[in-house]
């Protein structure tokens, strides 16, 4: 009987020591992702290098940051799996596809440079925007500032002031290091700066938690695109993140491909494009 009872805690201990070096395996290879995340950004939009940082020593997730419960998608998400949060008009000839993490300094420094310019072509209805959030640096440093931060972005978008809270977040990231965004008061003290956001629904829904599972479904889908890191941008299907042909991401050259795009778009149509209507 002891030699039984002996066996069997031997095949429990091998079955947790299995389990621990298939999560520390995991583990690396996020830490892996994210230290690449923006290293090509050297120079691109004038900006200096942005570089994922890592604590040698970093683990995965924290237990709060986990995401259970029904996916419940936030009011007017589009695409596959409802995952994408849209911005622009939906008929404009060119389509940008942005992932990005709130907590990914890369993400912060290609808004604030672009941000203007995405927004003129969307106004002027050459371009739309479709958003996807992820959650990497959670998953790379610990901490669940990515999640929380998502997750309010979502209950923003019910409010239908996801693009101005975005910018907001975008505009008051936390240095890489400091999990801010993980405090819900932070969050909902930053709607403050948005409109009519501030409200009880939406203090209710980040406090919830009501997009978190959403959230981690579409981080699951960043994951196996096997995308290099956030931002990853794309121009109707093609990566322009941190260039394109060649030719380095910048307001100008956005502005010069989205042209192009619906130069060609007209020519294949015979539809005048919106700038041009």
């Amino acid at each position: 009987m002891v030699v039984s009872e002996n066996n069997q805690d031997g095949m429990r201990a091998a079955r947790e020591r299995l389990k621990r070096e298939r999560e520390l395996h995991k583990n690396r290879e996020k830490r892996r992702r994210l230290l690449i995340v923006s290293a090509a950004v050297v120079g691109v939009l004038g900006l200096a290098a942005v570089v994922g940082v890592i604590a040698a020593g970093g683990g995965g997730k924290d237990e709060g940051s986990t995401a259970g419960g029904p996916v419940v998608a936030p009011s007017g998400a589009q695409g596959e799996d409802a995952l994408a949060l849209p911005a622009g008009p939906d008929g404009a000839p060119s389509t940008l596809t942005v992932w990005e993490d709130f907590r990914c300094p890369a993400c912060a420094q290609f808004e604030n440079v672009m941000r203007d310019t995405i927004h003129e072509l969307t106004d002027s209805g050459q371009l739309r925007v479709r958003y996807h959030l992820a959650t990497i640096i959670d998953g790379g440093m610990g901490g669940s500032g990515s999640l929380r931060a998502a997750n309010a972005a979502a209950c923003a978008q019910d409010a239908g002031k996801f693009v101005e809270y975005h910018d907001v977040l975008f505009q008051n990231q936390p240095p890489e290091t400091e999990d801010a965004f993980a405090d819900n008061e932070r969050l909902i003290e930053l709607a403050g700066e948005v409109p009519g956001l501030a409200t009880p629904a939406f203090t209710e829904c980040v406090e919830s938690g009501r997009h978190d599972a959403w959230v981690a479904k579409s981080d699951q889908a960043f994951e196996e695109k096997n995308f290099r890191g956030t931002p990853t941008v794309l121009l109707n299907g093609e990566s322009v993140f941190p260039q394109k042909d060649g030719e380095q991401l910048s307001p100008e050259n956005l502005r010069k491909w989205v042209a192009e795009a619906d130069r060609d778009k007209q020519r294949r149509t015979g539809q005048p494009s919106p700038a041009a209507s």
